[in-house]
């Protein structure tokens, strides 16, 4: 039988941004709003102990850093590339990370409350 290794899950959701993204003219001057959300798999500790130090997780800021500290003046022309870079950044920050799980949703473009986005799901290579 295989053996199944435990997962830490740490998740920043909701968190909108404002981005510059898109492809028409209307979309290429100003930051659109996009909301998103972060879910990090990583390895952890057999077991955390009420004394465990924060340095055997993670701190979250680093999670929504990486969401919200996007390099400035960058026009990223699809929210893929975003994706992208916030899944590069965090596996760049910390080793232990396994997968990143990007969920963006344009919210300048919904017209009935609808949710119109794109899902990145990267394992560290």
């Amino acid at each position: 039988m295989p053996q199944m290794n435990d997962i830490l899950q740490l998740e920043v959701r909701d968190l909108e941004v404002q981005v510059l993204t898109g492809i028409y003219s209307e979309e290429t001057h100003l930051p659109q709003p996009l909301l998103m959300s972060v879910v990090v798999d990583m390895e952890e500790p057999a077991h955390f102990a009420a004394t465990t130090p924060l340095t055997a997780s993670k701190n979250y800021m680093d999670i929504r850093s990486a969401m919200t500290d996007l390099p400035p003046g960058v026009h990223f022309t699809l929210i893929e590339a975003v994706a992208d870079h916030i899944a590069e950044r965090l596996f760049a920050l910390d080793s232990r990370v396994r997968k990143v799980d990007v969920h963006i949703v344009k919210l300048a473009i919904a017209t009935a409350g609808e949710k119109i986005g794109i899902r990145l799901v990267r394992n560290r290579r």
